[in-house]
């Protein structure tokens, strides 16, 4: 048989070698050498120098007085000594009775900030007899003009938006109603108080303008669309509160509208009034020159002015004679716009400021009359009754008494 073939044995697997043992590190640090020492100084032959030192400095001796020192009183026995009394507090001065508080803080608008009442529609009706003799003024003289006569006609009757336009209306403010901005420090006295008027009426103070005027009456003017203007007098002299009722009577005529309809109304009356100053200035040099030539030339005057009229009153209708009653129911009208407009002051809580303003107004007219009859020799110049019916304001009682339900105080159910 066969015996297999030898293999060889395996050699034994070579065991690896354990590591190497980390290097010994030193557990203490070695000790560093020594460092050389300072040499000793040497000692020297003497003793070292004595420096002197600073001056002792003595203390002050009282001067001695002449005298023995006085001696004072001494409290008696029992008894504190008494403090020097403190002059006392002056009280400060109480606010006036017409002062209001301008603080305020969230303003409330009203949906409707302006509106026309009844009293500015019957201005403007009352105007348009003027604005027909001015658009007949208007309409001669464009006849001058040719074929451009219609183009200066409708410019006219356009030109009455100027009324609202704001650089119009400045120098309306400036030329005619002779006012001017306030200074810094007026505009600081105005301002707070227009704020609470406006709050009070819900109405943007923003969209007005405040004026001054440099007089020394008591008086203030609403006009065209946003002008308000008072005196400096009602500026300086007045409590902020009797100064908030006439700025309040003021923003009643813009409110209502009277404002804007009766400088519109001035306006298309203009022509006519031109006019008719013509007219009349010419009627008196005519009349001076007929009056060389006796009652024949004062005669043959009065016939060609009196066919003119009557030609003119049968043309138009009679339309011409209602302007001799114009100017009494404008008037009339006036005097209704004051009082609503007093009544719309009231209405925000100034009635009893714009009482004491009403009789501050009389007494100054009383004192103005005093002054006219001492220049009459003490003669008292009585007011006609058409002056009164011309006048544009109410009388001070009719005003005051239309204030009466304002002034009244009201019971816990009229409060309500």
């Amino acid at each position: 048989m066969t015996s297999p073939p030898d293999h060889p044995e395996p050699s034994a697997r070579p065991h690896p070698e354990p590591p190497p043992a980390p290097p010994a590190y030193p557990t203490a640090s070695p000790t560093p050498p020594p460092y050389p020492q300072a040499a000793a100084a040497p000692p020297y032959p003497h003793p070292a120098p004595q420096y002197p030192g600073p001056p002792q400095a003595a203390a002050p001796v009282p001067p001695q007085y002449p005298g023995a020192a006085p001696q004072y009183p001494a409290a008696p026995p029992g008894m504190a000594p008494v403090a020097p009394p403190v002059p006392p507090v002056p009280p400060v001065p109480p606010q006036h009775p017409h002062h209001i508080d301008t603080d305020r803080g969230r303003v409330f608008l009203t949906d409707k900030q302006r509106q026309t009442d009844a009293t500015a529609w019957g201005n403007l009706l009352l105007h348009v007899p003027n604005f027909l003799c001015s658009l007949f003024v208007v309409g001669l003289i464009s006849a001058f003009f040719g074929g451009f006569g219609i183009v200066v006609v409708l410019a006219w009757i356009a030109s009455g938006a100027l009324v609202f336009h704001r650089p119009t209306e400045s120098a309306l403010a400036r030329h005619v109603f002779r006012l001017r901005h306030p200074t810094p420090q007026e505009r600081a006295t105005l301002e707070p108080v227009w704020r609470e008027v406006t709050a009070r009426a819900g109405v943007e103070g923003r969209n007005y303008e405040l004026w001054v005027e440099d007089s020394d009456a008591l008086n203030a003017v609403a006009a065209a669309g946003h002008i308000v203007g008072v005196t400096r007098f009602a500026m300086n002299g007045l409590p902020n509160g009797e100064l908030a009722a006439v700025m309040a009577h003021e923003l009643g005529h813009h409110v209502g509208g009277h404002a804007w309809s009766s400088l519109l109304g001035y306006w298309y009356a203009l022509p006519g009034r031109t006019a008719w100053r013509v007219l009349k200035a010419g009627s008196g040099f005519m009349f001076k020159i007929s009056r060389a030539f006796g009652c024949f030339g004062i005669g043959f005057l009065f016939l060609v002015v009196g066919s003119i009229g009557l030609a003119t009153i049968s043309t138009f209708y009679g339309l011409p004679l209602l302007l001799l009653a114009v100017p009494y129911a404008l008037a009339a009208v006036g005097r209704r716009a004051e009082l609503r407009a007093d009544e719309h002051a009231a209405g925000l809580g100034f009635a009893p400021m714009l009482a004491a303003v009403l009789d501050k107004m009389h007494r100054q007219e009383q004192w103005q009359q005093a002054q006219l009859a001492a220049r009459n020799g003490g003669r008292h110049v009585e007011e006609s009754a058409l002056a009164r019916l011309l006048s544009s304001h109410p009388d001070h009682h009719t005003r005051l008494h239309h204030l009466q339900p304002y002034l009244q105080p009201q019971g816990p159910a009229q409060q309500r």
